[in-house]
């Protein structure tokens, strides 16, 4: 089976997995909920090009490995954060610009749209899982960086837990530890993770999957990311726009004087 075939199959399941997410999120009137399951669709994609695989290598192995650390751990984040948390700002954005019906608008707008786009990003997973190539030097350096980026987001979301968990930080912005030198060293791991899936697509030979981290990346920088989140946080947390005069947005750098 080629990669495109093989990457083709898993859109049903990853729809599938939309379905019942988008009815848990209407019966509890967050949307915001999708967030908590945005990595399974990876996960699910992954065992789907696994499942429909005829052998399983070195490299599918060491790609089920990396996308299921991943996969967990942030899902497990998320809903330790945000399961009983009110729906999200940007959330309820969206729910005020398409009511009335927004209950019915969301399976597309909302679950079906993101399940897309994970499926589309995951294209690297089924060339990588279904190749029968040996392991070398690149797959080696994609590992690294993805194992770089799980732990640099890690970090960074543990960082901002403990913060917030001291009723003394309410109302401050975080401007230690990792988020000293990026304002969001979470997009940054993610967007480590997954241009080092791609090297290793890349080791077999799918170079064409590489408007997956390319996408990823815009998501992160211009649409669901960065821009999104700082769209009008200076004018909810004055404090936040010193810190945007002294930290990098993205790629980690020393804070400037100002």
């Amino acid at each position: 089976m080629t990669p495109i075939t093989l990457w083709l199959i898993a859109l049903p399941a990853m729809l599938g997995l939309a379905l019942p997410v988008w009815v848990m999120a209407t019966v509890r009137r967050n949307s915001g909920l999708v967030d908590i399951f945005w990595s399974g669709f990876f996960l699910a994609g992954a065992a789907v090009y696994a499942a429909a695989s005829p052998a399983l290598e070195a490299r599918a192995l060491l790609v089920l490995v990396l996308v299921t650390v991943w996969s967990l751990r942030l899902s497990v984040y998320l809903a330790a954060r945000n399961w009983n948390a009110p729906e999200d700002h940007r959330y309820r954005a969206i729910r005020e610009r398409n009511d009335p019906g927004f209950a019915w608008k969301s399976l597309y707008l909302v679950f079906g749209l993101q399940a897309v786009l994970a499926w589309l990003i995951s294209a690297p997973l089924a060339a990588a899982i279904v190749s029968a190539a040996p392991i070398g030097v690149i797959d080696v350096i994609g590992a690294a960086l993805a194992v770089f980026g799980i732990a640099f987001e890690t970090f960074a979301d543990a960082q901002l837990a403990r913060f917030k968990a001291k009723p003394a930080n309410a109302g401050r912005v975080m401007d230690s530890g990792l988020w000293r030198y990026t304002r969001h060293p979470n997009y940054f791991g993610e967007f480590c993770v997954w241009w080092g899936l791609y090297a290793i697509a890349l080791a077999a030979g799918a170079w064409w999957t590489v408007f997956s981290p390319v996408l990823m990346t815009v998501l992160l920088l211009k649409v669901s990311g960065v821009a999104l989140l700082e769209k009008d946080i200076g004018e909810r947390r004055p404090a936040y726009r010193d810190y945007v005069a002294r930290t990098n947005a993205f790629f980690p750098g020393p804070p400037r004087e100002v």
